[in-house]
């Protein structure tokens, strides 16, 4: 199934190769969770500080455990960032 990835700052040096900046389309198995398709793109979950799913949070741990994704689903994921 295709799902898109967003990754935003320094994570976008894990992105595959493409033509936007910041988002793919990626092939990935049937019933992949969010924290594998994570892992997948070599990520920690200390880099993996905010993560949405068609726009909504999902938390650390155990809930990015149990997220299945479906086919179209836009998992977008950012750094901890600092500034102001």
């Amino acid at each position: 199934m295709n799902v898109n990835i967003e990754f935003y700052a320094s994570l976008m040096k894990y992105l595959p190769p493409g033509k936007s900046r910041f988002r793919r389309e990626v092939s990935v198995e049937d019933d992949i969770t969010l924290s594998r398709l994570i892992s997948q793109f070599h990520i920690s979950e200390a880099e993996a500080h905010l993560v949405l799913v068609n726009g909504h949070f999902v938390n650390c741990g155990e809930d990015r455990d149990q997220r299945k994704l479906v086919e179209g689903d836009t998992v977008s994921i950012w750094p901890p960032v600092a500034g102001g």
